[in-house]
């Protein structure tokens, strides 16, 4: 089977710009009536990682969600707005990102993921808790905001998804699987399949590259990309960003898992000409692990030497306390005016890096990490 991605080009998000680019990314697809039927209730699933503003590139740009909103409207569908956002409310971080103002302006409806339903897993893992919205809406768009990112070393399609999961059972999934890799990017693929999006239209027009996906730099591209399957647009996404396969977790997890879209070769490719839409490579996220593959016994005893982890820079950090309440294994507390970190509990997600709304915890390297990283 082949699938195909389109690739369009749009340099700001000023609606005479956006609203034709959109257009002729969705018409070799066959436009939107492909996606949308009249009458169907049509969930649009942005990032909403955090109460950022737009110029941040944290979130997906709202001129994004207001044009899929008038172009769903067009094909007759009822659009509603939904996410789980990583820290706080879905009111606050909406309004922060200018997300609320085009919901209220266009009269779609937001959802907050805040009622869940028991899904059986088909998988590895058992069962999942995920928002209702998400899984009885008729349709399903997803809209995520191409960056890097320090545990996937991208997030897209496939990652965006994660936000159907409700709130603090994020954490516990970071718990469950956040200290390996692999067993993360399975995780996402398992919740990626239990409900697969009708269309994935990905804002790459302001990206994020560095320490993304909450910490990293702005990084203009003026890119959009769009697909019925998400993980042919990761796999796509990445190569137009340079991202090297071997650092793709998710998609080397697809790869071997044999779901759909992974094989590059059965990828076709329209709209904007493939080597006109490439940008240099983007700047990666430090290295952060060489751990993985070694025996668990190893690993015990080498782990604070072959990873980067997490501390506090006491100059900037003005002890909001927001990394402390959201880290999974609960390893930071403040005392004495200071971050301090339980280093044998960290499990090395970079939560806390991820919604720092200053985005100043830094990173430290194990000396055996910083060994190895000459060579590399």
């Amino acid at each position: 089977m082949r699938y195909t991605v389109a690739i369009g080009r749009a340099e700001t998000y000023h609606p005479d710009v956006l609203q034709p680019a959109l257009v002729r990314l969705l018409a070799p697809l066959g436009g939107i009536a492909s996606f949308v039927k009249p009458g169907e209730r049509v969930l649009l699933k942005p990032n909403m990682l955090a109460a950022r503003e737009p110029e941040r590139a944290v979130t997906t740009h709202p001129e994004i969600l207001r044009q899929v909103i008038a172009l769903v409207r067009e094909a007759g569908g009822v659009p509603l707005v939904g996410d789980s956002p990583g820290v706080g409310g879905i009111r606050r971080v909406a309004e922060r990102s200018g997300i609320l103002a085009v919901v209220e302006e266009t009269g779609a409806e937001l959802a907050p993921f805040d009622e869940t339903v028991t899904v059986r897993g088909r998988g590895l893992f058992r069962e999942f808790q995920i928002a209702r919205p998400y899984l009885e809406a008729d349709r399903l768009i997803n809209l995520p905001k191409l960056k890097t990112h320090e545990m996937m070393t991208m997030t897209c399609a496939v990652k965006n998804l994660f936000g159907a999961v409700v709130g603090t059972a994020k954490a516990g999934w970071h718990l469950k699987a956040g200290a390996d890799r692999e067993l993360f990017a399975r995780m996402l693929l398992e919740i990626y399949l239990l409900r697969l999006p009708d269309l994935t239209i990905v804002d790459g027009i302001l990206a994020m590259e560095g320490d993304g996906p909450g910490s990293g730099d702005p990084r203009h591209c003026g890119l959009l990309l769009a697909g019925a399957n998400a993980v042919a647009v990761d796999v796509i996404a990445a190569e137009l960003a340079g991202i090297p396969k071997k650092l793709l977790w998710v998609e080397r997890a697809a790869e071997k898992l044999g779901i759909d879209g992974w094989d590059r070769g059965a990828i076709d490719t329209c709209g904007l000409c493939f080597d006109d839409a490439r940008v240099s490579p983007f700047r990666l996220p430090h290295i952060s692990d060489v751990q993985f593959g070694l025996p668990r016994f190893l690993k015990n005893r080498l782990r604070h030497y072959l990873t980067s982890r997490p501390c506090g820079n006491p100059d900037a950090c003005n002890l909001c306390g927001i990394c402390r309440d959201t880290c999974p294994p609960g390893a930071i507390e403040i005392r004495d005016g200071k971050l301090r970190f339980d280093y044998h509990a960290c499990i090395r997600c970079f939560c806390c890096r991820e919604l720092c709304p200053q985005g100043v915890l830094e990173v430290r390297e194990g000396a055996l990490l910083k060994i190895i990283k000459k060579f590399v």
